[in-house]
């Protein structure tokens, strides 16, 4: 063995001892008779003390050393004259003795600390010595122990760990796949799969009633902050349940992930809101509760009063944000302009300010009493000191601008804490969506959902206004403003399931092609069956107490999709082509 113990393992209890440390320098210190060497490795750093009791061949090779030199160091452990609190080996030093250089470095293009010089995209191409830095060293143990919490939790309650294929059939029904051309099958082609859904309902209908996979997924689609190409799922499913028993099952996962990671206790029961209130009251189906200003209609009360862009439109919602009726007329103005960008899509904005004294100050004084402007912040649940936020337009676009502003107004107010978690089921979701330009109906989540039971009327209707009315035995589990997992009852019956393809404008020679193999496979017992999938990329993140992904994965894939470090993706040489059957109609096969 190259080390006896790691770089944060010794303590005061070790002193006297021998020892001998591997690892990357990540300083070394020149103080005249004395010197210093940050010793480090993913467990800590240890300080070494070279001095005048070392041989002279020890205190040169020390001297040689740079930063990110990976050497192996023998010396004795002694009490640190000048402790350092901030680290668990602050207490101690090794006093060296023996040092042996196991490879040279070149000095790195950023600093391998806490807080880097590096811009992203430097770190980005240089991923591998980014990952020597402690955040992402502790992001990456994170997610470890979030795995193993996973699978100790479901292993424990009866689930088995089965593997599905990678290159399976192409289904396109949402984002966009990516394929595989297939050599020995000319002209054909696989694809990635986006989840695991077929193949976990076909391990249902063999037997396997409790299923779960920590699995790699693939979308072909825009990326951000919390979206890649390539993304991680704890893929579940399970047979003879109704939905109570699946959120039972899984709000237990997430209550034993938050209490042996972060030693936090979540509610238990968890919070459950329907759909319907979701969008009403917070403007967004994955709400953020760590703070109220909820969403207030104010409609009825200020229609019909002369102010005609209120009087014009199907819906009037307000917020009311706390202890801002100090806004000044700039902020507000800068407000405004902030509601008009395409990313909210608002045409203006109105304000009702509530001052500390009880007077009324609004933008549209003109037109409003202040009998009747005091009438809106009793709606809104507006106090003294506080600034009522309206906008205006179709119901569902402005109750969606709203929740934007809202959680806008939450960020610059402090409210949304990182280390304060707000978990909480959305259920009751409708069905099926509407798209006024393809006159048709799709699927909200996707088309194994099942409707609720109590809907099957409704569902079996051709009426449009009575198919709109089915709500789906659907859920999504949300943390702080991000849908972290969602799932579903599943049809498990093949009329059940042709009446849904016929509803989507699936026609049965599409349904055969595409899903053949499940609609048989349901002809041969399928039980009930329901299960969800957690995007585990993104609990990581917010377990971590971070938005974005990336450095819960090791080696992800930046904005365009690119891996920089790999230089991926990249063409591929006309043997290779050939062999595929492709040809490149890009210009100069870029």
């Amino acid at each position: 063995m190259y080390r006896t113990h790691t770089c944060g393992e010794l303590r005061l209890e070790n002193a006297g001892q021998t020892v001998t440390l591997a690892g990357w320098v990540q300083k070394a210190r020149n103080m005249g008779a004395m010197s210093f060497i940050d010793l480090r490795d993913r467990y800590g750093i240890t300080q070494i003390r070279v001095d005048e009791s070392c041989p002279k061949d020890v205190t040169e090779t020390a001297a040689s050393l740079g930063r990110e030199f990976v050497i192996q160091a023998t010396g004795i452990v002694e009490e640190r004259q000048s402790r350092n609190p901030k680290i668990p080996t602050g207490d101690i030093e090794l006093r060296l003795t023996g040092i042996k250089i196991l490879n040279a470095a070149q000095t790195p293009p950023f600093t391998i600390e806490e807080v880097s010089d590096g811009g992203e995209d430097l770190r980005a191409k240089y991923r591998y010595l980014d990952l020597r830095r402690p955040p992402l060293q502790r992001a990456l143990s994170l997610r470890h122990r979030l795995a193993h919490e996973v699978r100790n939790y479901l292993d424990a309650q009866g689930f088995m760990e089965i593997e599905t294929p990678y290159l399976i059939k192409s289904t396109p029904e949402g984002a966009r796949d990516f394929v595989v051309p297939s050599r020995m099958n000319p002209g054909t082609f696989y694809a990635l799969p986006q989840s695991p859904q077929t193949f976990k309902q076909l391990l249902m209908v063999a037997g396997y009633d409790r299923y779960f996979q920590i699995v790699r997924c693939f979308r072909d689609e825009d990326l951000r902050a919390d979206r890649q190409p390539e993304f991680t799922q704890i893929d579940c499913e399970m047979s003879f349940v109704e939905q109570e028993d699946v959120l039972n099952m899984f709000e237990g996962m997430m209550r034993q992930m938050f209490k042996n990671a972060l030693n936090v206790d979540i509610p238990n029961p968890l919070p459950r809101i329907a759909w319907s209130e979701a969008m009403d009251s917070y403007g967004s189906d994955k709400p953020d509760i760590r703070f109220g200003m909820k969403i207030h209609e104010i409609s009825d009360v200020v229609k019909g009063c002369g102010f005609s862009v209120f009087d014009a439109s199907e819906y009037v919602g307000a917020i009311a944000v706390p202890q801002c009726s100090e806004y000044t007329r700039k902020q507000l103005d800068e407000l405004t302009e902030w509601v008009k960008r395409p990313q909210v899509g608002a045409k203006g904005l109105v304000y009702i300010k509530i001052n500390q004294d009880g007077s009324i100050k609004s933008s549209i004084d003109k037109f409003y009493t202040p009998e009747q402007l005091q009438k809106v912040a009793q709606v809104c649940e507006a106090g003294k000191g506080d600034l009522i936020l309206a906008l205006c337009g179709a119901k569902r676009k402005t109750q969606t601008q709203l929740g934007v502003l809202r959680v806008e107004m939450g960020g610059r107010l402090g409210l949304r804490d990182p280390k304060v978690f707000a978990p909480l089921w959305i259920v009751d979701f409708p069905l099926f969506e509407w798209n006024d330009e393809d006159q048709r109906f799709y699927a909200m989540h996707h088309p194994f959902t099942a409707p609720k039971p109590e809907h099957l009327e409704w569902y079996n209707s051709d009426r449009k206004e009575d198919l709109e009315r089915v709500c789906a035995n659907a859920y999504d589990f949300v943390l702080n403003g991000t849908e972290l997992g969602g799932g579903s009852i599943r049809i498990h019956e093949a009329d059940m399931q042709k009446r849904m393809f016929d509803i989507l404008g699936i026609s049965k020679e599409d349904a055969d092609y595409k899903f053949g193999f499940i609609i048989n496979a349901f002809k041969f017992g399928a039980p009930p069956h329901g299960g969800l999938a957690f995007g585990f990329d993104r609990v990581c993140a917010l377990f971590g107490g971070q938005e974005t992904i990336r450095d819960y994965i090791a080696f992800p894939k930046n904005n365009q999709g690119r891996d920089v470090m790999i230089d991926s993706p990249s063409r591929i040489d006309d043997i290779q082509m050939d062999e595929l059957f492709l040809k490149s109609t890009a210009h100069e096969n870029k």
